[in-house]
């Protein structure tokens, strides 16, 4: 993209570019150290205008494109599977027919139940202490319409679509025999154990215990497989899987994913990864607050709709360890999402880990980012209670000085799962 920038309009970028629309941040330049020549940069900005004006066009039409790209791909998913996927009143993607409830006593759920919305199940969320009420919709209308109606109908009880979540990362096919040794056979020396909210991985993986929440789970995956890889690579012993997505076109739905972070609490993983993304929604906000209070660290990726995207969730809820991703070079990633806040960075391009069948791919996007970040919490966890100050220490500021937007604390597992 720079390529045709001089040099000292390159020094002067770095300087400028945090001060031009938040956009252009999501770009590291190097750090280069320029000396201060009274006047001299006042006259080098000005002539640098058109060049940061076109870079921020450029970064804009990037944003632009990866919003259309996530647009293309939910209506193709909606459009294949009409019979179990709809748009909640939020134009959302959602499990087709089905709302959640919670907080609702009999007499609330009555008045629904009079109003044509039945109730289909009401469970208690394993390890979580809280309760979801399932309830269909009435005959001819959409789930949107039923939504607002039974909102209006019920004010007080908490309302929403079971929303879907997809995965934040993608993956390079290549041959197994041309990729170098890049997973670091790491001794398992992590002894806290780490859960994962995503598909199953291989059997090659190895990994301590695996569940399924979903219609045919669990079932390996390639992202699942990537995750669990990455986590084993970076040394830790014991890996927990809650598959949320099995063989299911409405995985990954809020339901499945309380369901996983509630089995994976009360079977003992003090630190949980989630390298999906998905719209604010409060059955998995309500999940991830009890986890918390239990003394669970829930680590989740920003996404890769870019910055202009709508803020990730679970990344955004409050508490959740937020990570980016950078590449060989130490650069956020272009497509990198964002949050309401950000925690940490690590490595989310070039990164190498093992698909469902136990070979080799390069990988790139915050979902793998994600599970290297946890590794490094879940070490600082071995044996102290303050993790935060631990791997604050650990962490590499990049970027500005101090916390950022675009690294937060800082780049964590810098080496880990690259090529050498």
């Amino acid at each position: 993209m720079m390529t045709r920038i001089l040099p000292t309009m390159m020094m002067a970028l770095a300087l400028l570019l945090p001060l031009a629309n938040p956009l252009a941040a999501q770009i590291a330049l190097p750090q280069v150290q320029v000396p201060e020549v009274p006047g001299t940069l006042d006259g080098i900005a000005g002539r640098l205008d058109p060049t940061l004006d076109e870079l921020d066009m450029r970064l804009q039409r990037e944003a632009r494109r990866l919003i259309r790209l996530r647009e293309r791909a939910t209506d193709r998913l909606l459009r294949q599977h009409r019979n179990l996927i709809e748009r909640d009143a939020r134009g959302e993607l959602a499990r087709r027919g089905e709302l959640l409830v919670q907080g609702a006593g009999a007499e609330v759920l009555e008045i629904l139940r009079h109003a044509g919305f039945p109730v289909l199940s009401t469970e208690s969320i394993e390890g979580l202490d809280m309760t979801v009420t399932r309830i269909g919709i009435p005959a001819g209308l959409d789930l949107a319409t039923a939504q607002s109606l039974a909102i209006e109908l019920a004010p007080g009880a908490d309302i929403s679509a079971d929303n879907l979540h997809y995965h934040s990362g993608t993956s390079t096919p290549t041959a197994a025999a041309a990729l170098p040794m890049a997973l670091q056979s790491a001794a398992a020396t992590v002894r806290t154990e780490v859960g994962m909210i995503d598909g199953a991985p291989g059997p090659s993986i190895g990994v301590s215990s695996q569940k399924g929440f979903a219609k045919g789970a669990p079932f390996a995956s390639n992202h699942g497989s990537a995750i669990a890889s990455l986590l084993k690579s970076a040394g830790v012993a014991r890996v927990r899987v809650a598959d949320v997505y099995g063989t299911d076109p409405a995985g990954g739905n809020a339901l499945a994913i309380a369901r996983g972070l509630g089995w994976l609490t009360a079977s003992g993983s003090k630190v949980v990864t989630i390298s999906l993304v998905g719209p604010r929604n409060s059955v998995v906000a309500n999940a991830i607050a009890a986890a918390r209070r239990k003394g669970v660290v829930v680590v989740a990726a920003v996404g890769n709709d870019g910055p202009a995207a709508p803020p990730a969730y679970p990344a955004s809820y409050e508490g959740v360890v937020a990570i980016t991703g950078v590449d060989g070079r130490n650069r956020a990633l272009i497509e990198a999402g964002r949050a309401l806040h950000l925690d940490y960075a690590a490595p989310g391009a070039d990164v190498y880990a093992l698909d469902a069948k136990g070979k080799r791919s390069r990988w790139r996007g915050t979902s793998f980012a994600t599970p290297l970040a946890a590794a490094r919490i879940a070490a600082a966890m071995d044996g102290q209670a303050d993790w935060r100050s631990a791997v604050d220490n650990e962490a590499r500021d990049l970027g500005a000085k101090g916390t950022d937007a675009v690294y937060g604390r800082g780049l964590l597992c810098g080496k880990c799962a690259r090529a050498n």
